[in-house]
């Protein structure tokens, strides 16, 4: 599976300079004219941007800037009167997002006071999001605040989704009976992979569909694929997911699609057939998902779990409850 990662310098999504700024000890952009930035992604949005863009998180990342470009000039007073509380919540705003440059900027303004109260453990917190997007500033902090702490801001948690009638749920602990295997193939995937991954995805009571999705997401349907990561063939196995699921030769197209089913069943059942936190677990490991309470704040894992779940379609998938004990973090409560 990918890894997530980010640039030290986030890219910049709309056609205007960066200028950097001195700001204490620390570097970074600086907010240009506000109207600017929102005619430009309101100009944007009105064009119809094409699904690449969508699916490259290109919206949302026009997002982060604008949040980020605010927050900047609140903090410093550029512009518009000083409100050092205001930019806080726009950068963890643009953290939850995925912007490491404003999780990098908020955990400075903790761990010095500058402008909020002083706190380690929430400096900790943004400078560990930042530093794992590989944010150089950052990671060079960590040695200074200790290990990523256990707990999630409530700036950082997800916005409740709209309470709509959910489709029914098996009952714990019982096996279920595998999903429809229908298949609504995209262009450009090849119908013997897609042949493949139906013949083996039932087995493991995972939607072919899902499993496509996820092949489409990590490889491109590329069977020698191979990441910096050490990632491997077309579900873009690490070393260590092969050992876990036995996969001998993560070239063999049958071995990685058998390798990287099961491993989507064992997370399925590990998060109770919650898609959306299974595919992230996928792209960042589930350790990250546990830690974060949900998707990490990683912009790569935002746009993976987005492009998966649209070539996917269902947030819920039903899941073999004897597979595995759920995940105790997410249990145990989000805001723990």
């Amino acid at each position: 599976m990918t890894a997530a990662r980010a640039d030290a310098e986030i890219a910049h999504p709309l056609p205007y300079p960066t200028v950097m700024v001195n700001t204490g000890q620390r570097r970074r952009a600086a907010a240009p004219s506000l109207v600017l930035r929102l005619s430009l992604l309101l100009a944007a949005l009105a064009a119809g941007p094409a699904r690449a863009d969508i699916e490259d998180g290109g919206i949302e990342a026009a997002k982060r800037e604008l949040l980020r470009a605010q927050a900047i000039a609140l903090e410093n007073g550029e512009g518009v009167e000083r409100d050092p509380l205001a930019a806080a919540k726009l950068y963890c705003e643009a953290a939850r997002l995925g912007d490491a440059p404003s999780q990098f900027n908020l955990g400075w303004m903790y761990s010095n006071g500058r402008g909020v109260e002083r706190s380690d453990q929430w400096a900790a917190f943004f400078f560990h999001a930042a530093a794992e997007q590989g944010y150089e500033q950052a990671q060079r902090m960590l040695a200074q605040v200790g290990g990523p702490p256990t707990y999630v801001p409530d700036c950082m948690r997800e916005p409740e989704p709209p309470k709509v009638a959910a489709a029914p749920r098996p009952p714990p602990r019982k096996a279920v009976q595998p999903p429809a295997s229908v298949v609504v193939a995209r262009p450009g995937w090849p119908p013997t992979i897609v042949d493949l991954v139906k013949s083996i995805a039932p087995q493991y009571k995972v939607h072919p569909q899902l499993v496509l999705s996820v092949i489409d997401a990590e490889s491109r349907f590329d069977t020698v694929a191979l990441s910096p990561k050490n990632a491997k063939g077309l579900m873009q196995l690490i070393p260590e997911t092969a050992a876990r699921f036995g996969v001998r030769n993560a070239y063999d197209a049958a071995q990685n699609v058998r390798g990287g089913t099961a491993y989507l069943q064992w997370l399925l059942a590990y998060y109770q057939g919650n898609v959306t936190f299974a595919v992230a677990a996928y792209n960042a490991g589930e350790g990250a998902v546990d830690r974060y309470r949900g998707v990490p704040p990683y912009a790569e894992t935002r746009a993976y779990v987005r492009k998966v779940i649209d070539a996917f379609g269902q947030y819920f998938h039903p899941f073999d409850a004897g597979v595995t004990e759920p995940s105790p973090r997410l249990a145990a409560g989000r805001g723990s």
